[in-house]
């Protein structure tokens, strides 16, 4: 699971997350570490676009967090990937743990108990300050590729990536269930 912000002008248009320029760059570095964006669920702290896209207020976060809570309980993520400051303060101040900022947090994967869920959160840059600071390119590219590993087993074992389940195969298993149990 990644958690962005807020939508953009793009995602708000076409109701999405991360379909606008910093999405693209996003699913770009994705996929050149092997993984599909639809290996991924993709969300955002705010679920609508602020006003001239300004950071969100802390009642804008306070409002849409339960939002956010009904998708991280219901998915049950193993990994959730903060992308920047406000993904990051708000998940982290979910498991109780003080926010340092994005660049003193990141490249280290905490082991945290997230809604009664055990998952490894791992910070990192957002896409959208490495499309305005190149340099940071680099920084979120590998990031994303120790995110990788964590996905696809230990840290440099490689695994079969055809074992990952995308989040299609989720709903249609939990379908499945549904249907069998006879609800």
């Amino acid at each position: 699971m990644l958690i962005g912000e807020a939508p953009g002008a793009t995602e708000d248009e076409l109701g999405r997350p991360f379909v606008g320029a910093a999405g693209r760059l996003l699913t770009m570095v994705l996929e050149s570490l092997g993984i599909r964006r639809e290996q991924t669920y993709i969300t955002n702290v705010v679920k609508c676009r602020p006003p001239q896209n300004r950071e969100p207020r802390d009642d804008e976060i306070e409002n849409c967090s339960i939002y956010l809570e009904s998708q991280i309980v219901m998915l049950k993520p193993k990994i959730v990937v903060t992308l920047g400051n406000i993904a990051g303060k708000k998940v982290f101040s979910m498991c109780s743990i003080e926010w340092e900022g994005i660049m003193r947090m990141r490249g280290r994967v905490y082991s945290v108990n997230l809604l009664g869920l055990d998952v490894s959160v791992i910070p990192t840059i957002h896409p959208a300050a490495a499309l305005y600071n190149p340099s940071l390119r680099e920084i979120l590219t590998s990031d994303l590729k120790y995110i990788r590993d964590l996905m696809y087993g230990s840290i440099g074992k490689e695994s079969n990536k055809r074992d990952t389940k995308t989040l299609l195969d989720y709903i249609k298993k939990r379908h499945l269930d549904y249907v069998e149990s006879g609800i």
